[in-house]
């Protein structure tokens, strides 16, 4: 099974992600996994985030869930890192491929996992990932609350 996390955007960045449907053929040079050693630099720091989250994973580390996600230490955020880690924390899991390709600019992209744990299970993930002040991150944390005094965007259809 392959789901997308996404975590509260500015609705420029959400627009965005859904216009960027279509990626072209420059996508594959920028796509970092073991069969690709040419891989950008910006490709193997948001690849090293995906190992961060195997290792936090496989260690259950709420901490090392957050760092990886890019958010608070606060209560909401470790509530999630304990849901995170109660569904797939703790299995071994061992990387089989990653792939990032920067499809929404330099410093956002998407990465793809598949990873098989010890008992042979295998897990494929897709995440999208950010650069923020030189820093990657996946985007695994879906519950964080909106900024004080800012309404959260909404694709329900206003009531009457």
């Amino acid at each position: 099974m392959e789901r997308r996390h996404f975590l509260a955007v500015p609705a420029a960045l959400a627009a965005l992600a859904f216009a960027s449907g279509c990626s072209s053929g420059d996508d594959e040079a920028k796509s970092s996994s073991p069969s690709n050693p040419s891989a950008s630099a910006s490709s193997d720091g948001a690849r090293e985030a995906v190992v961060a989250y195997v290792n936090a994973l496989n260690s259950r580390s709420a901490d090392g869930l957050i760092e990886v996600g890019g958010v608070k230490d606060e209560k909401w955020s470790r509530h999630e890192a304990e849901q995170i880690l109660a569904d797939k924390g703790g299995r071994g899991w061992k990387i089989k491929d990653v792939q990032v390709e920067h499809d929404m600019g330099p410093d956002t992209g998407s990465a793809r996992l598949m990873a098989e744990d010890k008992a042979g299970k295998a897990m494929r993930d897709t995440f999208t990932v950010t650069r923020e002040k030189g820093a990657w991150h996946l985007v695994v944390f879906t519950q964080q609350p909106a900024e004080s005094g800012k309404e959260s965007a909404s694709t329900d259809k206003p009531s009457s």
